[in-house]
């Protein structure tokens, strides 16, 4: 039997991308999603070019899951001491706990200078060098591969962090741990892989300002809900405003009441739905029922408010700066 298969081609980074200021970095602002695939995190950007000291990192981001900084370094060219210095100098000048290095070629000597600072630093911090590759078959589009040169032991940087760990804080990871793989895995919903010991989680709406959260509350709930923060409370409220209109056909959709909080002494607003009687007691001794719960809502605010986030950002976009409010406390 005679099978015709094509021959998967390299393509040279800069055919495509020939500036790395001007065309790679916005590229990969509006592409975190396939990175966070290589690195197995839920990525939200938070901006580029941001200002350390003199000069700037080319994108700052976060991770949903757990909230901290993350910094990405991008050359398109073989890695060099210059920016593994810059690399350094941006991870302390913004406190990162993730720090990324995107290179078209990861030197033996730098892959080795990152496994150096994983293994010295402490279990809060990692550093990934990801080797950025382009490929097609035939005359197909060239699409992107991030192949991870160098990353950190997270089964070791874990087993170092878990003595410090509480058994509750435990508990929340335990619970969290299958149904973020089961998120990731069979609904696409996220990229995060490792759950955090924390009473709470955010994943990623792929759009900025916008995000899905699940949390065990101190009122003995178990919480989904989406989050908006665009970092300016007139407009997370005018936000609010335009989806409150919307109140009875999303609640329909839904297929049940939704708690509308537009929390007056917040920045952020929220809009949620809840599950009374359940505390993380409750669902390690229920585990099916309490995660059938929380990814079917999680899954039915995606499918209904996921196609409203653009349009009201976009309608809000005359909306006055105002003065921001408090800080994003996630929950109650």
């Amino acid at each position: 039997m005679d099978i015709a298969l094509g021959k998967l081609e390299h393509v040279n980074a800069r055919t495509v991308w020939q500036s790395e200021a001007r065309d790679f970095t916005p590229w990969l602002a509006q592409n975190l999603g396939l990175l966070g695939e290589a690195l197995g995190l839920d990525l939200e950007l938070v901006q580029m070019e941001a200002p350390v000291g003199n000069y700037a990192c080319d994108i700052e981001a976060k991770e949903n899951g757990s909230g901290r900084r993350v910094i990405i370094e991008n050359q398109l060219e073989s890695t060099d001491h210059t920016h593994l210095g810059q690399l350094v100098t941006y991870a302390a000048g913004l406190d990162a706990a993730v720090i990324v290095w995107i290179s078209t070629g990861v030197r033996e000597e730098h892959r080795e200078a990152i496994d150096f600072l994983n293994r010295h630093s402490r279990e809060t911090v990692d550093f990934f060098a990801i080797a950025l590759e382009l490929v097609r078959i035939g005359s197909s589009p060239p699409a992107v591969v991030f192949r991870l040169a160098a990353s950190p032991n997270a089964w070791a940087k874990n087993a170092a962090a878990r003595p410090e760990v509480s058994s509750r804080m435990n508990a929340y990871r335990a619970f969290f741990q299958p149904l973020m793989d089961e998120l990731r895995d069979k609904h696409y919903f996220t990229n995060a892989r490792i759950a955090q010991a924390q009473s709470w989680y955010a994943f990623s709406s792929g759009v900025t300002g916008f995000t899905y959260g699940l949390a065990f509350t101190a009122k003995g709930e178990l919480r989904a809900e989406l989050y908006i923060d665009v970092e300016d409370a007139s407009r997370n409220k005018a936000i609010f405003r335009i989806l409150d209109e919307q109140r009875i056909q999303i609640e329909q959709q839904l297929g049940e009441a939704a708690a509308w909080e537009p929390l007056p002494e917040r920045r952020a607003v929220r809009i949620g739905l809840v599950r009374p009687g359940t505390t993380i007691e409750y669902a390690q001794a229920n585990s099916e029922v309490a995660h059938t719960w929380a990814i079917q809502r999680l899954l039915k605010l995606k499918e209904v408010f996921g196609p409203r986030l653009r349009p009201a950002l976009a309608a809000i976009a005359t909306v006055a700066d105002a003065p921001a409010g408090q800080d994003r406390t996630t929950f109650d």
